[in-house]
This record gives structure tokens, C-alpha cells and sequence, in this order.
């Protein structure tokens, strides 16, 4: 197989990770509009990442915030995002390197993105596997769900698409 010295992968995790930082710095600006309302997972350990000793306590490994009706002062840089969000009536400021994120899904559309978070992979040479694993996109369009009362869990109804898929071996 060709050496791939473009690194079309790490072209491809960027930009995709642009989207989110877009996505974000919108609600930031204008709010959610619509329906829309965003799941965010992460590694709550990874470089970069602030939390509450309490919160990482709480999740030790992973968590998932949902931006959607209750939180504040959201701040996007092209490095992190900042939010405050309320965890059992306690406010708190977390802080999430873009690096860190494992998923981004906004049920009201069934998109989504997942990602392998940076610093989880070990460095290899170009000329063997990639160093930076390819982000995987969820459909932008899927179905609308049956049952409208009931909420939508990040991954239901949407098929993970991987890129690595397509790729020659």
C-alpha cells in the first residue's frame, strides 16, 4: 500500500471537528435555534479537560453533557468550549478540549459525529496504520421517531458510518 503523506485521516478528523466547533460557537452567539439541543461525550480525564473533583469523581472514565435548555455563558475557542451546567442543582463550570471528545449528536436531526479521542492513540508511523483514527459520521437525515413524547438517546435511530470502511486494504 502507498505511503499516504497528505494525512487525508487527520485533514478529515479536522475538519469534522470544525463542524462541532462551528456548531458550537453559533449557540454561543445566537442560542439553540429550533429544536436542536446537543449531547457532547468525552474522556473526563483527558489533557485539558476541567471538572469539578465531585463530577470526576462521578465519572471517572467518560461523561456526557447535554446543552439544551438549562446552561450558560457557553465560550468557544478553536482549542475548547466552556459551559456552565447545573449537575443535582449544583452549578458548575466544565471546560472540554475538542481533543477530548468522543461524540457529538443532536437528536432533533439525528446527526452525529464520533470521534477517537487524540490523545488515546498511540503514535505509529505514516507508513504503517494511521497515527490519528478517521472520525465516523452518523446520516444527517434519518426517520423522525415513532414516539415524539419519549426523548432520544444519543445512537438510536442512526446508523454509525465509518470512513474506514470505504478505504482499500
Amino acid at each position: 500500500m502507498a505511503t499516504d503523506h497528505i494525512r487525508y485521516d487527520v485533514l478529515a478528523r479536522d475538519a469534522l471537528r470544525g463542524v462541532l466547533r462551528r456548531v458550537l460557537a453559533d449557540a454561543a452567539e445566537h442560542g439553540l435555534p429550533g429544536d436542536h439541543h446537543f449531547f457532547i461525550t468525552f474522556v473526563s480525564t483527558a489533557e485539558g479537560v476541567k471538572l469539578s473533583p465531585r463530577l470526576l469523581a462521578q465519572y471517572p472514565e467518560e461523561m456526557t453533557v447535554i446543552l439544551q435548555h438549562q446552561f450558560w455563558d457557553l465560550v468557544v475557542t478553536d482549542e475548547r468550549f466552556e459551559v456552565g451546567l447545573s449537575f443535582g442543582g449544583i452549578p458548575e463550570r466544565v471546560v472540554v478540549p475538542f481533543n477530548a471528545i468522543k461524540s457529538f449528536f443532536d437528536p432533533s436531526v439525528q446527526f452525529g459525529l464520533q470521534f477517537e479521542p487524540a490523545d488515546a492513540v498511540p503514535e505509529t508511523p505514516a507508513t504503517n496504520l494511521p497515527a490519528v483514527p478517521t472520525p465516523a459520521a452518523l446520516p444527517v437525515a434519518a426517520p423522525a421517531a415513532e414516539n415524539q413524547d419519549e426523548p432520544t438517546k444519543p445512537g438510536e435511530g442512526a446508523e454509525v458510518v465509518r470512513l474506514d470502511r470505504f478505504r482499500k486494504k
